[in-house]
């Protein structure tokens, strides 16, 4: 018995993930080896399989706390060499944050913004909107060259020290794969995260600028 508890033991830690392995390179690893499998219509993002919708129940709950923990890191790194524009309310986006951030502590080479702040600026940020950095990804390098897609998390993780990661993606056809797949995930992100559409985000977001402005109450 107890050599067959061992046993269990050794092969439930070889099938632990990678912790440094990003969310977005897991759907992609699905991608290519279950590209003919097709997920029920409700589920749009059929080419990265169910895994979404299990770790949106387990963080859904939990963005409040990790978005007030990133607020630390805000503005942290005054000589950070890319700028990463982040969706604070969205809670598999934060999950990445958290782990760029964690490694950031020691490289203090990424700047983090938070785009769902109240005080985040159109003009301090290359002129990215909220609307258009809530599409997908973006990151500005320190020379003030914007980049997006998947390029911005190859460009996100060198600057940490796991360019490896996504280097890959640097090459044909990968690059033009890792591009697609990450478009369905940008695409029904707020749907996959149980978010309202991108429209009604706008109008809540604009109704709140309002009230906020009227009574002064959105700022401590």
């Amino acid at each position: 018995m107890r050599a067959a508890a061992l046993a269990a033991s050794c092969v439930g830690r070889r099938q632990r993930p990678n912790s440094t392995t990003p969310l977005f390179l897991n759907k992609f690893k699905h991608h290519l080896s279950l590209s003919n499998h097709h997920l029920p219509l409700s589920s749009p993002h059929s080419q990265s399989g169910y895994e979404y919708l299990v770790v949106r129940a387990a963080t859904t709950d939990s963005v409040a706390s990790k978005k007030s923990q990133t607020n630390e890191f805000e503005n942290s790194s005054s000589n950070w060499k890319v700028k990463m524009l982040y969706d604070g309310d969205c809670p598999l986006c934060m999950r990445e944050v958290n782990m760029l951030q964690d490694r950031n502590k020691s490289y203090q080479s990424i700047k983090f913004v938070d785009i769902s702040s109240e005080d985040y600026s159109a003009q301090d940020n290359q002129g990215l909107d909220y609307e258009t950095a809530m599409g997908r990804i973006h990151a500005i390098l320190h020379d003030g060259t914007i980049v997006k897609d998947v390029e911005a998390f190859r460009k996100l993780y060198e600057a940490v020290g796991l360019g490896w990661v996504y280097a890959i993606t640097k090459y044909e056809p990968i690059a033009t794969i890792a591009d697609s797949v990450y478009g369905v995930w940008a695409k029904y992100r707020l749907q996959i995260t149980g978010r309202p559409p991108l429209e009604e985000v706008l109008v809540s977001r604009k109704k709140k600028g309002e009230t906020c402005n009227d009574n002064k109450t959105c700022k401590m």
